[in-house]
């Protein structure tokens, strides 16, 4: 894509400061702006020198249907250098880095491309305009450009999965559910659990494995419909007859499998169906007689860390042993 513009783009009240001796300039201009005064350096560029991604559609698709929430969708700043193409020109000489830009080329955008896509499609789709803010280096050389781009995209490291559940637990039912599994005292994984997604000895389970258990107990089966309250307790009641019926291979991660996330899946795979087949409709609760008894048969597979589960990883694996426990169940 080409760095040309048409015709100048005036940028008012811009704010000129420096980072690490680097003149910037920060403000906010309008969509309309936003999607024309800058251009993205693809890998494949023919100064050798390029090093964007080819833009996913669908993060700007996602992006678009996050704007169209409202007032609440809030995003960070763009990322650009001006390659020494825009000119500060204060308004006056009390405030000197106070003023306007003057940009005679297209900057390169280093961070933002999705946002900006998905803003594009938004303000298309709507016929609205938005204020977006940026950041612009005066003048980074290309390598300077590359080296930040890749600081930004592999040093700095993002929240994390878990703690994105965490995060949106009064948004989402199933996120909602899963930090309960380990807030709650008497839930089964209350001393297993990690809500930040760091393992440790102990807390061995992150939210987020524990979310895909609660998705994987109730998709695609009428307990995906009840309220987040009996989702919770129903998972707390199945898991605790496993951890009443298996104590020892419950509290020993070292030594048996049971806890261990492949495991963990699959029981719930074998849950779905268990507590589907054996739900009483009208009193809305699991029938807790037959479920306990049929999960006695669980004490008849060996969980020991170094036996046949020994190897047992992945998702297909997964779905065998949850066909091995259904089969061992009757």
């Amino acid at each position: 894509m080409s760095s040309h513009l048409s015709t100048n783009i005036v940028l008012e009240n811009i704010v000129q400061s420096k980072m690490r001796g680097r003149v910037t300039y920060q403000g906010s201009v309008s969509s309309q702006v936003a999607v024309n005064f800058s251009y993205s350096k693809l890998f494949n560029d023919p100064s050798g020198k390029g090093y964007q991604r080819p833009i996913n559609k669908k993060r700007c698709t996602d992006f678009a249907e996050y704007l169209s929430q409202g007032e609440d969708s809030l995003y960070t700043p763009i990322l650009l250098n001006a390659a020494g193409n825009w000119e500060f020109q204060a308004y006056n000489r009390q405030r000197p880095n106070y003023g306007r830009l003057i940009c005679r080329k297209k900057a390169t955008l280093m961070d933002g491309q999705h946002r900006l896509g998905g803003i594009k499609e938004y303000i298309e789709e709507t016929d609205s305009t938005l204020s977006v803010p940026f950041l612009a280096f005066h003048y980074l050389d290309e390598d300077e450009e590359i080296k930040l781009f890749d600081v930004i995209n592999t040093k700095a490291k993002g929240i994390g999965t878990s703690l994105s559940r965490y995060l949106n637990r009064n948004n989402d039912d199933l996120s909602w559910v899963a930090t309960n599994l380990i807030l709650k005292p008497e839930s089964p994984f209350f001393s297993k659990g990690t809500l930040i997604g760091k393992r440790t000895k102990e807390k061995h389970i992150t939210l987020q494995n524990l979310y895909q258990i609660v998705n994987l107990l109730t998709k695609k089966s009428d307990l995906a419909k009840l309220p987040k309250e009996k989702i919770l307790n129903i998972t707390m009641f199945y898991f605790n007859l496993i951890k009443e019926l298996l104590p020892d291979e419950w509290d020993d991660y070292k030594t048996y499998r049971l806890t261990h996330i492949t495991c963990l899946n699959a029981l719930a795979i074998v849950g779905n169906d268990l507590i589907n087949e054996n739900y009483l409709v009208k009193s809305q609760q699991p029938d807790s007689v037959k479920i306990a008894n049929k999960l006695l048969n669980l004490g008849e597979i060996d969980w020991s860390a170094s036996g046949d589960l020994k190897f047992v990883k992945g998702v297909a694996a997964t779905k065998i042993l949850a066909n091995d426990i259904r089969f061992c169940l009757g």
